[in-house]
């Protein structure tokens, strides 16, 4: 995996957390939702990396 690409998908889950984190203080249920689904979004990113580096 490239470390341009793992800072990205750290950055993606950093601010998926973020946002699910302030949907939660605020009660904003659409902004938490949001927040798990950059979370999630950036899980599948590194894993499909992952998956590339084991066939290099």
């Amino acid at each position: 995996m490239g470390t341009d690409d793992k800072f990205e998908n750290k950055t993606d889950e950093l601010a998926g957390k973020a946002k699910e984190k302030t949907g939660d203080v605020t009660g904003d249920q659409d902004l938490k939702d949001e927040g798990k689904a950059e979370q999630g979004k950036a899980d599948l990113k590194q894993a499909g990396e992952k998956v590339k580096d084991v066939f290099k």
